[in-house]
C-alpha cells in the first residue's frame, strides 16, 4: 500500500521505474546496436588512411549511410552536364648541364600556351572546287617556324561520296606582311583538284592545322578545325557565275573610338549619293558604333545601303590596328560574288572624281585591271575658311568648312584602291599582292581621295583657326584652298533629305 501510494502521489516516479525496467530488460539488444554503431564509425575513420587509388571512397560509404536526395535534386544530376576534367602535365624541368669542354648549356623551361594556334573567323567557297579561310594565327609561330595546313573535305554521306573524301594541302597567306602583333592574320586557299560537295550532298571542310614545331623542336601539334559546314541542297552553284547583285561595295576598317556622328553622317549620305543605286556598304563595329553613331546609320540600314557588323569580340586578340587585315579579308571574301566593284577606305576619306565624269565612267575606264589605287589630297584637319559671317561657320558641314589641302612636294602619301573582287585571294589594307590580273597607279586626275585626317575620332567643333587667306603656312607646312568638296555639300544635303527626310537633321557632333 506505501508503494502504491508513492506511485499516485507522484506519478514521474512511476514512469522513471517503468523506463529503466525496459532499458534492463532490452539490454542485450541496445548493446548489440551501440557495437555496430562504433564499428561502423571505426571503419569510416579508418578509411581516411587508405590510398587514393581504391576503387572507393570515404565519399562513397557516406553516400550509402546518408539518405536518397529529393526528387528535384534527381532531375538535376541528371540534366547537368560533366564537369571540365582538368588534364595536368607533369613538367619534368631541365636543369643545366656541363658539357665535356666545359661549356655550361643552359635549359629554358616552358610552361603552358603563349597563343593559340589558329582563331578561326570565317570560311567561304569560292568556287565548286575552292575555299578560302581566314583567321588569326600567333605570329612567333610564324615567324620562328613553319607551320603548316591541310584540307579535307568529308561529304556527310560518306557511305555514297568515298571518292569525294580528300585531303590536300593548303596554300598559306599572310596578309599583313609582318603588320601582326601576338597574333597575325592568315587566309588559307584550299583548292580541290575536282569540285567537291557539287552534288548537293552537304559535307564539312576540315583543316588540319599543325605548329610545325612553333621554334621548339620537341613538339609540333596539330589541331582539326571545322571550318565550314554545308547542309545537303545548300550550295547553288550558280552564284559564282551570275551577274553580281551590287556594282560598288564598301569593305570598311574596324571603327573604335568615341566617334564623330555629324562626320559618320556627312560621309555615308556622300557616298550613298555617290555609288548610287547598286551600292552597299558594310561597316564593321569594333566599339565605334555607338547608339548616337548607330542613329545616324539606321536609316540607311532600312533603306538597304548599309549593314553593320558587331566586330568587338576581336579586341581579346591583340592584332594591327584592331585586327583590320584580318577584317577587310573576311569582307573580302564574304561579298566577292556579290559585287563587280569593291573599295577599301576609311571614313575620315571621300571619294572624288571630276565634273565632267562619273563614278561609273571612271570604273569602266578601268575595267581591264583587277585592281587600281587612288590618290590622296590630304586636308588640313583644323584650319577653317572665313569668308562668311562668323556666327554661320559652325553650323556648316565639316566639308564645307574644312577647305585648306597640304601643298607638300615630293613626299610618298597612302593610297588606297579598289578591286574586282572574284579575281583577289587576299587583300590588305592600302593595296592587294595576291591578285590574278593587272594592277594600276596611275589613276592621277581621274579618281582620288580627299583625307580629313583625325576629324572622325574628335567629338568637338573640328574647326580650331578660322583664316581667309588662300595661301599660308603653318608650322612649315604650306596650305591653299580647295574647295572642291564644298561645292559638293549642297547636293548632298538635298539627296540626304529626300532619301530619308529630316531625322538627321538635329545630328551632333
Amino acid at each position: 500500500m506505501v508503494k502504491d501510494k508513492d506511485a499516485i502521489e507522484n506519478p514521474n516516479l512511476k514512469e522513471k521505474k517503468m523506463f529503466i525496467g525496459i532499458v534492463w530488460n532490452c539490454a542485450p539488444e541496445l548493446k548489440l546496436v551501440l557495437s555496430a554503431l562504433l564499428f561502423f564509425c571505426s571503419l569510416v575513420t579508418l578509411f581516411q588512411f587508405f590510398p587514393s587509388h581504391l576503387s572507393f571512397s570515404v565519399q562513397d560509404l557516406r553516400n550509402c549511410a546518408s539518405l536518397p536526395p529529393p526528387s528535384s535534386a534527381l532531375k538535376l544530376v541528371t540534366v547537368s552536364s560533366t564537369p571540365a576534367v582538368e588534364i595536368q602535365h607533369r613538367h619534368v624541368k631541365q636543369e643545366d648541364v656541363l658539357l665535356q669542354n666545359g661549356v655550361v648549356k643552359r635549359n629554358f623551361n616552358t610552361y603552358g600556351t603563349a597563343a593559340y594556334n589558329f582563331i578561326l573567323m570565317s570560311a567561304y567557297r569560292g568556287g565548286v572546287d575552292t575555299f578560302a579561310v581566314i583567321g588569326l594565327s600567333s605570329k612567333p609561330l610564324h615567324v620562328f617556324s613553319k607551320p603548316t595546313y591541310l584540307c579535307q573535305w568529308l561529304p556527310h554521306n560518306a557511305t555514297q561520296n568515298q571518292n569525294q573524301n580528300i585531303t590536300v594541302p593548303g596554300s598559306k597567306i599572310l596578309p599583313d606582311w609582318g603588320y601582326g602583333r601576338v597574333y597575325t592574320v592568315v587566309v588559307v586557299n584550299c583548292t580541290f583538284p575536282f569540285p567537291v560537295g557539287a552534288d548537293g550532298g552537304g559535307g564539312q571542310l576540315l583543316i588540319h592545322a599543325s605548329t610545325g614545331g612553333g621554334g621548339d623542336s620537341n613538339f609540333n601539334l596539330t589541331d582539326t578545325i571545322e571550318a565550314l559546314s554545308e547542309t545537303p541542297g545548300s550550295l547553288n552553284p550558280l552564284q559564282f557565275t551570275a551577274p553580281p547583285k551590287y556594282d560598288y561595295l564598301y569593305c570598311g576598317s574596324s571603327l573604335y573610338g568615341n566617334l564623330s556622328p555629324q562626320r559618320i553622317r556627312e560621309w555615308i549620305a556622300y557616298h550613298v549619293k555617290m555609288f548610287g543605286e547598286k551600292s552597299h556598304f558594310v561597316i564593321h563595329d569594333a566599339g565605334g558604333v555607338h547608339p548616337e553613331v548607330m542613329e545616324v546609320l539606321r536609316p540607311w540600314v532600312e533603306k538597304g545601303y548599309v549593314t553593320v557588323q558587331d566586330i568587338r569580340e576581336q579586341e581579346r586578340f591583340d592584332g594591327y590596328y584592331h585586327n583590320q587585315f584580318l577584317i577587310v579579308n573576311d569582307c573580302l571574301h564574304r561579298y566577292r560574288f556579290t559585287t563587280k566593284w569593291m573599295f577599301f577606305f576609311d571614313v575620315d576619306e571621300f571619294i572624288f572624281v571630276p565634273k565632267k565624269s562619273t563614278i561609273n565612267t571612271v570604273m569602266d575606264s578601268l575595267s581591264e585591271y583587277t585592281q587600281f589605287t587612288i590618290e590622296q589630297r590630304t586636308m588640313s584637319n583644323k584650319l577653317c575658311y572665313l569668308d562668311d559671317h562668323a556666327g554661320k561657320i559652325y553650323r556648316k558641314w565639316g566639308i564645307e568648312k574644312l577647305v585648306y589641302r597640304d601643298t607638300v612636294k615630293g613626299i610618298r602619301r597612302d593610297r588606297k584602291y579598289a578591286v574586282q573582287p572574284r579575281n583577289v585571294f587576299a587583300t590588305g589594307v592600302h593595296m592587294s599582292e595576291n591578285t590574278v590580273g593587272k594592277t594600276t597607279h596611275k589613276t592621277e586626275g581621274k579618281i582620288m581621295y580627299y583625307h580629313y585626317h583625325g576629324t572622325i575620332s574628335e567629338r568637338r567643333e573640328p574647326c580650331r583657326q578660322l583664316v581667309n587667306k588662300t595661301e599660308m603656312k603653318v608650322g612649315g607646312t604650306p596650305y591653299m584652298v580647295d574647295k572642291t568638296m564644298r561645292e559638293a555639300a549642297l547636293a548632298v544635303k538635298r539627296f540626304e533629305l529626300r532619301m530619308i527626310g529630316s531625322v538627321l537633321i538635329r545630328t551632333r557632333q
